[in-house]
């Protein structure tokens, strides 16, 4: 016998509650507990059947090259980010602030691949045709205003698109629950059942997710965990350069970037990013080229320190771009290892071109930029840093070198200032400021 039961589930993070609060003791989130209405059946079986369906167990030595290889979307920077393409079968989680570009990216994933199914739940069919003809003028794509995930796995088992995409989650429900589009339970449910059909049939889908004021992926965090990739679009709301990166992969690397310029017929892709982020170079004290590594991929960046004195009990220490910890910590070596008086002064400290490193080989490069700034002398010409720095002032060795050094070649450099070639940071900062 079915009986209903109350249930309140935070739509934040999915914590459950048999009764109401105010407060989501899991994530902290206010007001965000909703209640919803589950059947249940008071009937336990004493001795379960086993389900008729079986599956069959496959050796991996039967399954050809043809039945793993990737889908190529023509665009080299999405799928540097992917580990070299779609993978057959996967789902792919893509999220980012509104209007920064996600549906413009798919759609030019869309039109350059045949047999794409775009599934629309927040746009009109008309509404993607104006994007498709701004971006590629007399192109066919089979479009599907549908939010009823019964009904679109539907389709899909019948038309077997190459493709799928799903804009977006959150739009997504079945009538199977009463609670609202765009819920825990719904987002839930709704993943859960493209991401069966994505195995069975072995076509990719991706995903556009929503994000929260926090800039984290909205719904319940079974999502992330429960598709193959999830991906991110950033991006500066004054700047048109839109960075691609991953969080999770399954089938490739979580460091590698891809990098867009957002212009009028959509994102184009960056071949050279190095180039782009210190086209705007300015000559001055505070501003050091560092060379950091995004995956197998070299890139030059320009890190700019600004340190001023300050008239606060507590000086300030921001950091746009590079890590604050760690930030606070190499503050910390130049005041006990070099003797600079920097207790009393505002350190910021920012990457240009809205790029985020955090790898430790840009120590050197962001304890320069500071000591560079602070004695208002620059940084010689035609040199890049690249170092981890050590809690006792020593450089330590970092992976790929060569690569870096080849980059810094290709752009012009003269030299680069790693280890082993100095092996300490007071050395290193006298070699390279004026």
């Amino acid at each position: 016998m079915a009986k209903l039961s109350s249930l309140y589930v935070c739509q934040q993070c999915g914590y459950q509650s048999p009764t109401f609060l105010g407060r989501c003791p899991e994530c902290g989130s206010w007001s965000s507990l909703v209640e919803q209405i589950s059947t249940t059946s008071s009937k336990i079986s004493n001795n379960p059947q086993p389900s008729k369906s079986i599956s069959q167990v496959i050796n991996l030595s039967d399954i050809t090259n043809n039945q793993y290889e990737r889908l190529k979307s023509s665009l080299e920077e999405f799928d540097r980010v992917l580990g070299g393409g779609l993978v057959l079968g996967s789902i792919i989680l893509i999220s980012g602030d509104p209007g920064i570009g996600k549906s413009t990216l798919l759609t030019q994933v869309a039109i350059n691949l045949p047999g794409v199914l775009y599934m629309a739940g927040e746009e009109s069919a008309q509404q993607i045709k104006l994007r498709v003809d701004r971006i590629k003028a007399g192109v066919n794509l089979a479009v599907l205003n549908e939010v009823d995930v019964d009904a679109i796995t539907t389709v899909i088992e019948k038309m077997r698109p190459k493709l799928v995409i799903i804009d977006s989650i959150q739009t997504l429900q079945t009538q199977d629950m009463e609670s609202a589009a765009g819920s825990v339970s719904q987002v839930r449910e709704s993943a859960n059942r493209l991401q069966r059909m994505a195995k069975s049939l072995h076509i990719p889908i991706l995903l556009v997710g929503h994000v929260t004021k926090e800039g984290t992926v909205a719904g319940p965090k079974t999502l992330e965990h429960l598709v193959d990739v999830v991906l991110s679009l950033e991006g500066e709301a004054t700047s048109s350069f839109r960075i691609l990166r991953s969080s999770k992969n399954r089938f490739g690397p979580t460091d590698e970037v891809g990098i867009f310029e957002m212009e009028e017929q959509g994102l184009k892709e960056v071949k050279n990013p190095s180039k782009i982020f210190l086209e705007n170079k300015v000559d001055a004290p505070g501003s050091v080229v560092v060379a950091s590594l995004n995956g197998y991929r070299p890139i030059l960046v320009e890190i700019q320190a600004l340190v001023t004195k300050s008239y606060l009990p507590s000086p300030r220490r921001s950091g746009s771009g590079v890590d604050l910890n760690r930030l606070q910590l190499l503050v910390a070596v130049l005041q006990k290892r070099l003797g600079l008086p920097l207790f009393d002064q505002d350190i910021f400290v920012n990457v240009t071109g809205g790029l985020k490193v955090f790898e430790p080989a840009v120590d050197l490069g962001i304890c320069a930029a500071i000591v560079s700034s602070l004695k208002d002398q620059k940084v010689k010409p035609g040199m890049v840093l690249v170092g981890e720095v050590g809690l006792l002032g020593e450089l330590r060795a970092i992976r790929q070198l060569d690569k870096r050094v080849n980059e810094a070649k290709k752009l012009g450099f003269t030299s680069v200032i790693a280890p082993p070639k100095v092996s300490s940071l007071s050395e290193a900062i006298k070699i390279s400021l004026q």
